[in-house]
């Protein structure tokens, strides 16, 4: 058998000399390993007689519980060293000046939202909100919608199972409106609406614009000389518009309007399919069945209607190019703003 005594001697100057826990984990394997020299000894035992077997087994075995108690007490050491270490790296500095926080911005959404309330105040008109969850009356019903009309399909409306729904345009708002206020009257709403959408363009939830004028002697004209200028007071720029024939269910007749676009000022680029003009809003003269449902006499009154997304004018007007960037609160995106 080895010298039990030089071996621990050896083995405590080892482990006093190792500077680090993965030099002090080498000597380990060095000294109690499978292979170490420690283990070593213990194959001699079977050369010896069997009296002297106990007391040598006995011998190798205080070593090897010496040696574990030096190894303990150097990593306590080491990993205090260690923390030492990483604490006086870090050490904070109580005479430095403090970090100036950075004040915050509105949301790009909430800064159009503000800005046409702005514009169509300015015009007379009131700016109102209704509930969320609708029913299908408001939704649907009320707003000349047959009751197999792709909108209400299963893949474009989201329904509870009572029955109601989250609003799919902010229109039951026109509805209660209507319902609850004599004419004449003239009104836009704001808010979150919810449809089975996403990419790009879409989201299951987004903000949208409407507005309604009801009046004797409201005519389409007025619409169209109403949306031009608040198109061109958003914008900030006397831009083209343009007014296509559509449908709608609940307006006739039925408009689609179109504005130059200004990345490309109508030359024609990606944004705008080479085309030079963007799809902006959908509007019409308010069908006589809807002002049937809300009790306002249509051979006395007429209206129009008309609706846009607020995320997209967001878009147009501070040139994002995906509407998801506006929902996922990403810090870098919202300080440009």
């Amino acid at each position: 058998m080895l010298d039990l005594e030089s071996l621990l001697r050896e083995a405590t100057v080892a482990i006093a000399e190792a500077s680090d826990l993965k030099s002090l984990d080498d000597a380990r394997v060095h000294y109690l390993g499978k292979k170490g020299k420690l283990t070593e000894s213990l194959k001699g035992l079977g050369l010896l007689s069997p009296e002297e077997r106990p007391a040598a087994g006995q011998k190798v075995n205080d070593v090897k519980v010496k040696i574990q108690t030096l190894i303990e007490e150097r990593t306590e050491h080491l990993q205090k060293n260690q923390i030492a270490a990483a604490l006086a790296k870090d050490t904070i500095d109580v005479t430095l000046p403090g970090r100036r926080q950075s004040g915050g911005s509105l949301h790009p959404v909430t800064k159009v939202r503000e800005r046409i309330e702005t514009l169509f105040t300015q015009m007379g008109f009131m700016v109102l909100d209704g509930p969320e969850i609708e029913d299908d009356y408001h939704n649907f019903v009320a707003l000349n919608i047959p009751e197999l009309h792709p909108a209400r399909a299963m893949q474009d409306t989201f329904y509870f199972a009572d029955g109601t729904l989250l609003r799919t345009h902010m229109s039951p708002v026109q509805i209660r409106t209507m319902k609850a206020t004599k004419a004449p009257l003239r009104m836009i709403a704001m808010g979150r609406v919810y449809r089975r959408d996403f990419d790009l363009t879409h989201t299951p939830m987004f903000h949208q614009l409407e507005g309604l004028m009801i009046g004797e002697n409201v005519s389409f004209a007025d619409l169209k000389g109403m949306l031009t200028e608040f198109l061109q007071a958003f914008f900030e720029t006397s831009l083209p518009v343009r007014f296509r024939p559509s449908y709608f269910p609940f307006t006739e007749p039925s408009a689609e309007v179109d504005m130059q676009c200004q990345n490309c000022k109508g030359e024609g680029c990606r944004i705008c399919k080479n085309t030079g003009w963007l799809e902006i809003l959908g509007c019409g003269m308010v069908h006589p069945n809807v002002l049937k449902h809300v009790d306002i006499d249509s051979e006395r009154y007429t209206g129009w209607a008309w609706g846009m997304g607020l995320d997209r004018l967001a878009m147009l007007r501070y040139g994002i190019n995906d509407l998801r960037t506006l929902f996922e609160n990403d810090l870098r995106f919202l300080r440009q703003f």
